[in-house]
């Protein structure tokens, strides 16, 4: 388990240092092409739009899988015992819902229904909306993986 939780640490920060390059190398470009050729780049702002959405669904995943996304605690933090148990079952398994119905089914529906492109780089929209069900199948694999370190780690008395 510890040698797939490595792989996938490895895997999602590669991801994310490869977009965050794009999106540096793609700004960087698109200043360079506008203030010293005078002549600006056409495909970079529709680039780098694409790149960010992508940036951010994928580092919304990562965020889960590091646990350390955006949470409410106010009433979680003020409950104690078997209620904070039941509490904390209810929430995980409203993510899981959430992120298996939207993320995962919409963007999988969303992404099979697209025949448009985009209007400068002719990318397919499919591709842009791949990135709702990938990011939902990294949440739900970071949730699983929660899941399972938790069950072992009261299975062994830690």
């Amino acid at each position: 388990m510890k040698k797939f939780n490595d792989f996938l640490d490895t895997v999602m920060r590669f991801i994310m240092a490869a977009a965050m390059f794009a999106l540096l190398a793609g700004g960087t470009w698109q200043i360079f092409t506008r203030w010293i050729l005078k002549n600006p780049s056409t495909f970079t702002d529709e680039f780098l739009r694409y790149v960010l959405i992508w940036a951010s669904m994928l580092g919304s995943a990562y965020c889960f899988y590091k646990d350390e996304h955006l949470a409410l605690d106010l009433v979680k933090d003020r409950v104690k015992g078997s209620v904070r148990s039941v509490l904390m079952i209810f929430i995980e398994a409203a993510i899981l819902f959430f992120v298996c119905y939207v993320f995962i089914y919409g963007g999988m529906q969303l992404a099979g229904n697209a025949t448009n492109k985009s209007s400068v780089m002719r990318i397919p929209f499919r591709l842009l909306y791949a990135c709702l069900p990938i990011s939902g199948i990294f949440i739900v694999i970071a949730r699983v993986i929660k899941y399972i370190q938790l069950f072992t780690d009261s299975k062994g008395g830690k």
